[in-house]
Parts: structure tokens; C-alpha cells; sequence
């Protein structure tokens, strides 16, 4: 019978999966790109209002950084620039985003985030997480009744899901390569 202990667990398999280095470009333009559409696109086709890209696009840098501190950076950042174009009280987003961003670049240490399904999961749940955490702060910290419909919040996610997949294929096709 084979013995078995963390030691060997953890030093034995080597990790191969590595911190992603993506051009300063996509770190710009990116979460730019992804923030005017969430606040133009749904004014001109309101069917597309589910869609929380910024969201993404955070889960998605935090992911690949594969750091608690950069996702609270990438996180605060993001979120921050989306109160200031929004009609939200600032910061709401910026809190939300960070806290995001924190647990999104936590998880990825433990998972192997380059996985399809993975991903899929990740994005539905940070969605889930990203709204009710709104909520919550919309309730605690502004004392505003907003309602909280969790049926909606999980068709909305699963849609941001599904977008999720390919959006993160395609920020996959513009990492640097070594």
C-alpha cells in the first residue's frame, strides 16, 4: 500500500500553470472598451443590458494575474471608472468590483482557471456574487430598497456566463507569448 503525504502532494506535481503577461495595451483598452458598452450600448439595444462586460473583464484579470492584489487593483480600478460614467453613486461599483477582484485572483491560486468549464463556473458565480454584494451594499450603505431577484440573477448570470467563454478566449489570443 502506497503512503502518501502533503510533502509529496506539493512538492512532487510541478504547477503548470503560470502568471499571464498581457500587453499594457489590452490592460488598457480592454476594460475601456468594456465599460463604454456597458454604459452606451444598452440605452441604444436594451435587450443587451445583462450584460455586465466590466464584470468580466475583471474576473478575467484577476484570473490570469493569479494574484489577491492585482485583482484588487484591477477591481477598484475598473469598477471606479464605471461609477464615474455611470448614474450610480460613486463608488458602489468600485467597492463591488474590488471585492471581486480580491476573491476572483484568491480562487485562482487554488484552480486551474485556464479550464473552459472553470471559467464558465467562475463567471457565473462572480456574477451571482457581483449582485448580490450590490445589493447588499445598495441596502447597508445608501439605505435604498432595490430589489434582488434571485431567478433573474441567475438567468443573467448564466447569459454572462455564456459571453464569458469566448470573451476570455479572445483576451486569451491577445496574452504575450514567451
Amino acid at each position: 500500500m502506497a503512503e502518501f503525504s502533503t510533502d509529496q502532494l506539493l512538492t512532487d506535481a510541478p504547477r503548470t500553470s503560470r502568471i499571464a503577461k498581457l500587453r499594457p495595451a489590452v490592460i488598457l483598452l480592454a476594460p475601456l472598451f468594456a465599460i463604454l458598452f456597458q454604459v452606451y450600448v444598452p440605452q441604444l439595444v436594451s435587450y443587451l443590458a445583462f450584460l455586465e462586460l466590466p464584470l468580466l473583464v475583471t474576473v478575467y484579470f484577476a484570473l490570469m494575474r493569479r494574484s489577491p492584489i492585482a485583482g484588487v487593483m484591477f477591481g477598484a480600478g475598473i469598477g471606479l471608472v464605471q461609477d464615474s460614467l455611470s448614474h450610480q453613486p460613486l463608488g458602489m461599483f468600485g467597492i463591488v468590483k474590488t471585492l471581486v477582484g480580491y476573491f476572483a485572483g484568491s480562487v485562482s491560486l487554488r484552480f486551474d482557471v485556464d479550464n473552459t468549464y472553470v471559467r464558465f463556473i467562475l463567471a457565473f458565480f462572480f456574477f451571482f456574487f457581483h449582485q448580490f454584494f450590490y445589493w447588499v451594499l445598495a441596502r447597508a450603505l445608501l439605505g435604498q430598497l432595490i430589489d434582488f431577484n434571485p431567478q433573474q440573477t441567475l438567468i443573467s448570470g448564466l447569459l454572462n456566463a455564456v459571453v464569458a467563454v469566448p470573451l476570455f478566449l479572445i483576451l486569451d489570443k491577445m496574452r504575450v507569448t514567451e
